[in-house]
């Protein structure tokens, strides 16, 4: 064969685009998620790529590439066979090798999103390297390695099937496996919200991906010679046209339907316009693209509702919504707007069937192979973290992190209450009910709780079980007589003495008894090792409530208490 240059350059610089994806959603994921877990999330995201890089050398590139068969392409340990008949015309081998591991990484990491901050990551190590060797080479022999589909006439240009609905049911399926995070779901099956740490880190995330989504799409000509040229343009227009639309659809439809543009939200409509163009990126004109985009902006919010609410399944950052349900849409879209064979250019139904045979055979192959992986591990290593572990958060327990943000501090965030499902034992209805008090001479008594970030929802359930009926909290710094935590920074054991992240929760208390309030607070708090916190209890003068004016006794109390 004879080398192109231009040709191997354009692979090569798209290849490289596609590798920073992984930033983009290391970014989005951590962003998305709460503070207690960003190490865990940055190493998994590291890991599937470093993992899955060796293993689709190994056997995955030979499995979807390797041979004509209509299943299963062949075992080629190393890559050592004759690829010439599947490469893009002057692209040598190593180029298309590398720009195709850097699409299998992608399928891996997007499960992490849907998993993250309660999978073990031993188990995540697992089944995210399952993926890389044998999940997604095999439906990606069918799609674009000579198999099946691609012989019947599917149309998946650059994975909005063979990449991006992969990842999105096996996240589906992950999670599902799995079960939500503790205080998810209330006892009513209502939904509670995890609000993510950092908006603006998922924001940039979002850029870095749509940047690098030109080398995903606008790379898959893996050529820039002949009509390519024309084409390679016209996809960086559907492209970025089907995004831009799909973000304002979004955020139009949340500010009709929760009365505010939500913005986390809108960040996912880009999102999957991305994913949903990806099939037919090639084939749509800019017309179809913003129909697709429009489309797409819709179906992410009411997917991701769905999801939530009525699948009751724990998905932080949406992923089963866009890469999942935008990537089928994607696809059967592609049966409609393309201009050549679309249903809507005079086609007929003969493609858009086999687009939607191609979208659910492939669903449900994944969903039945990652369904055994997962239910193996799960009854083996485990999948999941201990209670305890979640709670304090997997980047102290699984990694040995203090915190992910040297010289910040952050609480466990969320604003959500933990139902008493959770792995701790509060105080016993009978004693939290508030004892009489003659409400003239009723005394007042501060009650100060210093106690780890990470136990924050669980206090303030407990707290307002016994009847507490306001609360400040801070976040504060500091150290017992242990001198805070013996700490390790690249492998250097660290000996001044350190100032912890602490919370620190204020409650001025007269109708409940204050060892009611101590009680409570030990057996949320306490494990038994040094650094559970402290309770500090000081007799206040007077309660003053500035709303109304009222002081004493009513100042602490609800209007149903007075």
């Amino acid at each position: 064969m004879e080398f192109s240059g231009i040709n191997t350059a354009w692979v090569l610089v798209a290849a490289a685009l596609v590798f920073f994806m992984q930033a983009g959603f290391a970014m989005v994921e951590t962003g998305f998620t709460r503070a207690k877990n960003a190490g865990n999330i940055i190493m998994k995201n590291l890991m599937d790529f470093s993992i899955g890089t060796p293993l689709f050398w190994l056997l995955g590139f030979g499995i979807m590439f390797g041979g004509s068969g209509a299943i299963f392409g062949s075992f080629d340990p190393l890559v050592r066979g004759d690829y010439s008949a599947v490469l893009p015309s002057g692209v040598p081998l190593p180029a298309f090798l590398i720009f195709q591991t850097v699409f299998c990484a992608t399928a891996a990491t997007i499960v992490s999103g849907a998993m993250a901050e309660r999978t073990k990551f031993s188990a995540y190590c697992l089944y995210s390297a399952v993926i890389s060797l044998l999940v997604y080479p095999i439906s990606g022999h069918w799609i674009w390695g000579g198999g099946w589909l691609a012989q019947w006439g599917f149309h998946d240009f650059a994975g909005s099937t063979a990449v991006h609905m992969v990842g999105g049911v096996a996240s589906l399926v992950g999670a599902s496996v799995l079960g939500p995070r503790i205080g998810k779901y209330n006892k009513d099956g209502t939904a509670n919200a995890f609000p993510g740490h950092s908006l603006t880190l998922g924001a940039l995330g979002v850029f870095i991906l749509w940047f690098c989504w030109f080398g995903f799409n606008g790379g898959s000509t893996v050529s820039m010679e002949g009509d390519a040229i024309y084409t390679a343009g016209s996809v960086f227009v559907t492209t970025n046209l089907a995004a831009a639309v799909a973000a304002c659809t979004t955020m139009l439809f949340t500010w009709f339907r929760y009365k505010k543009p939500d913005v986390s939200m809108t960040l996912n409509g880009a999102l999957a316009g991305l994913v949903a163009i990806t099939a037919g990126a090639d084939v749509v004109s800019p017309v179809g693209a913003f129909f697709i985009g429009l489309i797409s902006g819709f179906v992410i919010v009411l997917g991701i509702e769905f999801v939530d609410q009525k699948l009751k399944v724990d998905d932080p950052v949406g992923a089963v919504g866009v890469h999942g349900i935008c990537g089928a849409l994607g696809t059967i879209l592609t049966g409609f707007f393309a201009l050549e064979g679309g249903l809507l250019y005079g086609g007929g139904f003969a493609f858009l069937g086999k687009q939607i045979v191609g979208v659910v055979v492939v669903a449900v192959y994944v969903a039945v192979v990652m369904f055994a992986v997962f239910t193996v591990i799960k009854k083996t290593i485990g999948l999941r973290a201990s209670a305890e572990e979640e709670i304090k958060g997997l980047d102290s327990t699984e990694h040995g992190l203090a915190s992910s943000y040297a010289d910040f501090v952050f609480a466990s965030g969320g604003g959500v209450a933990v139902p008493g499902s959770a792995p701790i034992t509060v105080v016993e209805a009978e004693k939290a009910v508030p004892l009489g008090t003659n409400k003239e001479d009723a005394e007042f008594t501060k009650v100060t709780i210093i106690f780890k970030p990470e136990y924050l929802d669980l206090l303030k359930q407990a707290m307002n079980d016994i009847g507490i009926t306001g609360m400040t909290v801070t976040s504060v710094l500091g150290y017992g007589l242990q001198k805070g935590r013996t700490d390790f920074y690249r492998g250097i054991k660290i000996e001044t003495p350190n100032l912890l992240p602490k919370l620190q929760m204020d409650i001025v208390v007269s109708a409940v008894p204050v060892e009611s309030v101590i009680s409570t607070a030990q057996k949320v708090l306490q494990t038994g090792h040094i650094g559970d916190g402290k309770i500090f209890v000081y007799q206040a003068r007077n309660v003053v409530k500035i709303s109304t004016g009222e002081r004493g006794y009513a100042a602490l109390q609800g209007k149903d208490d007075i």
